[in-house]
Order: structure tokens, then C-alpha cells, then sequence
């Protein structure tokens, strides 16, 4: 990719989006990247843990490091498109393809905006770059094991921005400065099978672990936290696996998940869980409880100042509105870094993402562009 073509993001967005990297494929969409990035003089380190291919890049070596991060996996692409979904047509002004939204074009107008950037000279400190090909995963080889290994290293970022589509109505209304932790909990409560009219010869599974529910939603998690909504809980199934109406079952099985701010961890939340299911089965003899865990995430929250009042006045410029600091929505990789630096989260419209003929329009990733490179004028100030 020549650099001369990076002042317009939408080329290398193309050329990014025509690499079907579905998760955890590569497909050459790294190879891409690192090849555009060398060509602007960053320093390209590749990790790939386990199937995953992940980069992380860095130009210059003092501080402060900013750093640009985002996923190039892409969910499958589903069937029913109007096109090519990796054949990242322009129709009407509109960008359409798999990662046209989430996150491709986000990455390559991070590019386009160190690129535009750069052209005034070097930052007076250090901009870097990590991106993975496992967000759309499992999430465990990715962002996680690079900054793991970043750190190891003595590798210090200082503030970061992850390119997700936060923006609602129109791009740049939202920045996300946190996100709820989620946890997925399947618990099983095992019994003995009988017949319901001698209950005595059985010990039924069902009745501890509905106790075991209705304990749980009736207690009110909190009120909320800082930045966030209180903390809720959801019972998603329950199943016992029984087509007879005269036996009782030996086993009976729930999931649930748990949507968190930071007045908990998994660790707290899992011990409650387990305190609760384990009081009612000690009310049921025969009876045992056990439980897993299906995936969990963290919950992160990044405190409004000087950082995200600087994101805030570089949309105003670029987009001519006022950004809500929001911590809705689903889980990111921005929370992998919270351990590490003050992060939030800046992107196009969600409205499309993972849908067929998810698109955005060409000048809104444009507009993202001079929005990323106000917020390196502004940080490097």
C-alpha cells in the first residue's frame, strides 16, 4: 500500500474488508496491516498465540505512547447480502461488507489519521498500534496475551482509543468509557430419578435449584456505580430434560447471566451464586450442586477528565456535537486494557454490525479519520 493513498482511508478500508478474516482466520488482513504500517516507519512486533495472529507497532521510543487498537477478525458473513460481503462495493455513498462497521474501517482511518498526522513531523512521544484477529472469539489469545507479553517485555501504553462502533443515532454521539462486566453461569443440581407418587424413594433436583432462582432474583444487586446502571441478573433457561409427567428427574440445569458495574468481580458474584445454591440444597438430602462457568468478562470504567474531555472537544470539531460518555452496550477488548492505561472507545454507527449488508457511509469514515488525527494534535500538543 503506498503512503500517499492513506490521506483517504476509504482504499485501505477496501483493501482490509477483502480479506475474509472470519475469526480466527488471518487471511492476510495482518499481513496487510503490517505492511502499511512499516511503510510509515512503525516498528511491527507479531504474536500469535494458539491460532490467533495478533501485531502490535510502535513509533518512537519515548513517552507518552498513545495507542490505536482494534480487531480485523470478522464474524461469518451469513447468507442473503446484496453483494460480495467481502467484495467491499461503494453504492450511494455507502461502504458495504463484513467489517464495514465493526471494525475495519475504524482501524484503517487510525492509519490515515497517523499518516496525516506524521506529515507535520513526529509525535513528541510514541503512537502504537495492537491489533488482534480474535475480538469476535473466544477473546483469549488476542488483545489479553499481547498485552500480557507487552508488559512482560516492559512495554508501557499510556492511553489508548479501541475503534468499536459505539456511535447511535449519528457518529460520534457516543464515546464509551466503560463497559459492564458479563458473566455466564450454567448451574446443575443432581438427584435421584423416581416415581412421583413414592417422592420419598427419590430426591427431586428441581425444588432446590427454583429456591436456588428465586433467591437470586430477589436480591437487588446494587443501586448502580459510577458511570453505570445497577448491576442485573437474568435466568436465560432452565431445563430438566423430562418428557414424563410421573417421574422425578435426577437432574435439573439452569443458566444464567449477569450483566455487572464495578461495585463486583466474577469472584464475588460466583461465591454469592454458590452460597445460595448450596443452602438450598442443604435442605434437600440427596441432592448435589455443582456449577461452570460458559465465559466471563470484566467490567472497566474510566473516570471523566482530562483524557476523555480531550476525545470529547476532538468529535466536537470533527462532527459538531457534544459526545455522551456512555458505558452501555456489550463487552470490548477496551477491557483488557483498564489494568494498563485509561481507555475509551470511539467508532462509527453499530447500527449494521454483524447484520447482513452491514455497511457505513464513505465520508463518515473519512470524518473519523480527522476525528482520530484531532486527537493526536490534541494529545501531542
Amino acid at each position: 500500500m503506498d503512503a500517499r493513498t492513506l490521506t483517504d482511508p476509504i482504499p485501505l478500508a477496501q483493501a482490509l474488508m477483502r480479506r475474509p478474516s472470519v475469526t480466527p482466520t488471518e487471511a492476510g488482513v495482518m499481513d496487510l496491516a503490517q505492511q502499511t504500517l512499516e511503510t510509515l516507519g512503525f516498528r511491527v512486533q507479531r504474536h500469535k498465540f494458539g491460532l490467533v495472529d495478533n501485531l502490535y507497532a510502535r513509533l518512537g521510543a519515548a513517552a507518552p505512547n498513545f495507542c490505536f487498537a482494534g480487531h480485523l477478525d470478522v464474524v461469518p458473513p451469513g447468507e442473503g447480502w446484496a453483494s460480495d460481503p467481502f467484495a467491499a462495493e461503494i453504492r450511494d455513498g455507502l461502504l458495504y461488507g463484513r467489517g464495514a462497521t465493526d471494525m475495519k474501517t475504524a482501524i484503517a482511518a487510525m492509519i490515515a489519521a497517523t499518516e496525516n498526522f506524521l506529515r507535520n513531523g513526529a509525535p513528541k512521544g510514541s503512537i502504537s498500534f495492537l491489533l488482534t484477529c480474535d475480538e469476535e472469539g473466544p477473546a483469549v489469545d488476542g488483545t489479553k496475551r499481547v498485552l500480557e507479553a507487552l508488559a512482560e517485555a516492559g512495554e508501557k501504553i499510556d492511553h489508548c482509543i479501541v475503534g468499536e462502533p459505539t456511535s447511535e443515532t449519528r457518529v460520534g454521539d457516543i464515546i464509551k468509557n466503560g463497559r459492564r462486566g458479563s458473566l455466564n453461569v450454567v448451574l446443575t443440581i443432581e438427584g435421584k430419578q423416581g416415581h412421583v407418587a413414592y417422592p420419598h424413594r427419590a430426591h427431586n433436583p428441581v425444588t432446590p435449584l427454583i429456591e436456588t432462582l428465586a433467591a437470586l432474583k430477589a436480591r437487588r444487586l446494587d443501586d448502580g456505580a459510577p458511570g453505570f446502571d445497577a448491576s442485573n441478573l437474568e435466568v436465560t433457561t432452565v431445563d430438566v430434560g423430562n418428557v414424563a409427567h410421573n417421574v422425578i428427574a435426577q437432574r435439573a440445569t439452569a443458566k444464567l447471566n449477569i450483566r455487572f458495574n464495578t461495585n463486583h468481580t466474577a469472584e464475588t458474584l460466583l461465591a454469592w451464586i454458590d452460597e445460595t445454591a448450596k443452602a438450598a440444597v442443604a435442605k434437600a438430602p440427596g441432592t448435589r450442586y455443582s456449577r461452570t462457568i460458559s465465559s466471563q468478562s470484566l467490567a472497566f470504567y474510566t473516570d471523566p477528565g482530562p483524557f476523555t474531555d480531550l476525545i470529547q472537544e476532538a468529535v466536537k470539531e470533527s462532527f459538531g456535537i457534544t459526545p455522551e460518555l456512555a458505558t452501555t452496550g456489550g463487552t470490548s477488548d477496551a477491557r483488557f486494557f483498564r489494568l494498563y492505561c485509561p481507555v475509551a472507545e470511539l467508532g462509527l454507527r453499530n447500527e449494521t454490525a454483524h447484520m447482513v449488508d452491514e455497511h457505513c457511509a464513505v465520508e463518515d469514515v473519512r470524518t473519523l479519520a480527522r476525528c482520530y488525527e484531532a486527537v493526536l494534535k490534541r494529545y501531542f500538543a
